[in-house]
């Protein structure tokens, strides 16, 4: 039996190793795997669809949470044709809407002192107090236990840019007695605006003659802004230190039919300014070239902006109506824009849903005759197109006087809102508690009955966007396409109110007086049937808006219309009813009038009318309470909507008495006359304002 003996292993040493090309170290292949194995990983979660994404972190949510979480596909998409200057964040201030919104200027963002508290567990927390020393508990999700004293003087945070955010909307009206108010902020503006670089102030001066009296006050506050800012200055203020020279340049412009550059060039010399705006001359045509002015102004300065070392523009504008070029509203909104910009004014407000207002106009030479003229001036309407139904019909006790909107004209308030300024309305005779009684009114200021508490108008602010974008607004929503509709037809067709007294000389004649007022009354149905056609279009679509202001207008159009419809109706079946023969109750009586009445004796579907007017009026006056709309409402519905007839006894078959006698006084001479003219004031016409 042969025994096989296994061979000895060789070892072989290092230097005798046969090291192959091919082979590699582990921790290569290591690294390699667990790369495989990561991006493998990563394909798996990219590639799980979003639905299954969207429910693996919902199902971690609470379940109060998962049930608010609304992910809604939604049903309309709405793309814009028009270009945009400036593409990015928001599309309105393109990229720069990226930078810090930050109230306060800083070479380094920094976070203000204090803490925020989250829930999670924190039993006391001490150390914060208020600026007078209160402290108080406040409860927060987690279960805070304790007293938690909260500081309420926290410091706002500060960003490295300021007037860049300018292009964020600007206010749409805030409201003073006195330009003074609108001085310290445009004064507090300018500090904003040197806080960042050197700052170019442009002001604009409306030559018309309604200006006149007033152009030597602005001058004197003209002068305080200037004064405010040497003392700031003087007193060392990080934004005059900033700068090495000539931080606040200024530069002035007058305007009437023609546009005036009242310096060659910007200048530090604040007297130098006031010389010119001092000598500023009535411009007696009655021509606002207030736009033109603005978009000229930004073509001659706008240098200022582009060059190094770049300016601030700011424009300052001093007016008391819309101007006669508002048709390059659009283009001036657009260069102001693209150079940042903000346009401030200092202006009136607008009347409620009027284009034109009536102006208190007293010479201002005392030797010539001193009652008031009251002078037709523009001076609105608040908003693009006429948003307010004009039924004279309504109110038989006469058309309502002319209110404040709470905004000042459109064209001028869009501009300041689009470039982010300030459109400040000034009228001296504001009194949001009190009507204001005619005879109250200031020379040369508009007359409106009645002013609102600006507070609560703001969130009644008219859509200040382009013509193409307000036409989509009215395309999207046939109650809002209705209302406008319906407003610029009542426009056009103004209602007029109707006889009510008819006396009796015979039963011809009192016959032919009530033939007469129904033809009257026949040609005004058919007008408001049109309106009240025109705003059920859009009632489907009523519930779908959203903002309070074309809630209220309109609920109050279809209101009103409903309440006219009626009384308008009411009104031709009364005239019908006195043609078949009325006998009077007392002999003595000749007179019949119509008088409104809350009984309606005419037909079931003028009461089914007058219940819906009364429905839509109501919810007006309880929903938007404290504005121009409600009021209309409540005043709506203290006329009541039907008729009834009474007599009354007018002498209208009384016999005449012959004229003579010598109890009269003679009459005066025609010497006595001349010589009465010449000893009054002569009376001249007012000029064009």
């Amino acid at each position: 039996m042969s025994m096989i003996t296994p061979s000895p292993t060789v070892r072989l040493t290092p230097e005798e190793e046969d090291v192959s090309p091919f082979q590699v170290p582990s921790w290569f292949i290591s690294m390699i795997v667990h790369m495989l194995v990561l991006i493998g990983l990563t394909l798996a979660a990219t590639s799980q669809p979003v639905e299954d994404l969207i429910r693996a972190f919902t199902t971690s949510l609470p379940a109060a949470d998962e049930a608010e979480m609304n992910l809604e596909t939604p049903d309309e998409f709405y793309f814009s044709n028009d270009p945009q200057e400036k593409i990015g964040a928001n599309s309105l201030g393109g990229s720069e809407m990226a930078f810090a919104m930050t109230p306060n200027i800083s070479e380094v963002s920094a976070l203000p002192h204090g803490s925020m508290i989250a829930g999670g567990g924190l039993d006391n927390v001490t150390g914060l107090v208020g600026p007078l020393g209160e402290t108080g508990t406040q409860a927060a999700a987690g279960g805070l236990v304790g007293d938690i004293s909260v500081r309420q003087d926290i410091a706002l945070a500060t960003g490295p840019h300021f007037s860049r955010n300018m292009v964020v909307r600007g206010a749409a009206g805030v409201g003073t007695t006195v330009a003074e108010g609108a001085v310290d902020r445009i004064t507090h503006e300018i500090l904003l605006s040197l806080e960042e670089r050197k700052t170019l102030v442009v002001w604009f001066f409306d030559q018309s003659g309604s200006l006149e009296s007033q152009r030597a006050e602005i001058n004197k506050r003209f002068e305080r802004i200037y004064e405010e800012l040497g003392v700031v200055q003087a007193a060392g203020n990080a934004a005059f230190k900033r700068h090495s020279s000539k931080p606040l340049l200024t530069a002035a412009v007058a305007f009437g039919q023609k546009v005036t550059f009242l310096t060659q060039k910007p200048t530090d010399d604040v007297r130098e300014l006031m010389y010119h705006v001092g000598k500023i001359q009535t411009d007696k045509s009655g021509v606002e070239m207030t736009f033109s002015a603005i978009h000229q102004a930004v073509e001659k300065y706008k240098e200022y902006r582009l060059k190094e070392p770049r300016r601030n523009l700011m424009f300052v504008v001093f007016t008391d109506e819309v101007g006669d070029d508002d048709q390059g509203l659009d283009d001036t909104v657009t260069a102001c824009r693209k150079h940042e910009i903000p346009v401030y004014v200092v202006g009136v407000p607008a009347p409620f849903g009027r284009k034109e207002v009536e102006i208190k106009y007293v010479d201002p030479d005392p030797q010539f005759d001193q009652p008031p003229q009251w002078v037709p001036v523009r001076q609105g309407p608040e908003s693009f197109k006429p948003e307010i139904v004009k039924l004279g019909f309504t109110n038989v006790r006469g058309e309502e006087g002319p209110m404040e909107s709470g905004f000042g004209p459109y064209s001028l308030t869009r501009l300041c809102y689009e470039t982010g300024g300030i459109y400040f309305t000034v009228h001296p005779n504001r009194d949001v508690r009190n009507r204001v009684d005619r005879s109250r009114t200031s020379a040369m200021t508009a007359h409106l009955d009645y002013f609102f508490d600006p507070q609560v108008m703001r969130s009644y602010r008219p859509d200040y966007v382009s013509n193409k974008e307000y036409d989509r607004l009215m395309k999207v929503n046939k109650a809002r396409q209705a209302l406008v509709k319906a407003a610029q037809f009542s426009q056009i067709t103004p209602m007029e109110s109707p006889a009510t007294r008819f006396p009796k000389v015979n039963e011809a004649d009192l016959a032919n007086k009530l033939s007469i007022a129904q033809r009257q009354a026949a040609v005004l149905e058919p007008k408001v049937n049109q309106v009240f056609e025109t705003l059920k279009t859009g009632e489907k679509d009523r519930d779908k808006l959203t903002q309070p202001r074309w809630q209220a207008g309109y609920d109050l159009a279809m209101g009103r219309t409903l309440a006219v419809k009626v009384r308008t109706e009411a009104y031709n079946a009364m005239l019908a009813k006195a043609k078949q023969g009325m006998k009077f109750q007392d002999p003595k009586n000749d007179t019949w009038e119509l008088v409104p009445a809350d009984e309606i004796t005419v037909g079931s579907a003028l009461e089914k009318h007058a219940r819906q007017a009364k429905e839509y009026l109501e919810r007006v006056a309880k929903d938007h309470d404290g504005t121009p709309w409600a009021m209309l409402a409540k005043r709506e519905m203290s006329v009541p909507v039907g008729w009834r007839w009474i007599e009354r006894y007018t002498g209208v078959n009384a016999p005449k008495e012959a004229p003579g006698g010598n109890g009269g006084a003679p009459a005066p001479s025609d010497d006595e006359l001349r010589k009465l003219n010449r000893n009054r004031p002569q009376k001249r016409p007012a000029p064009k304002l």
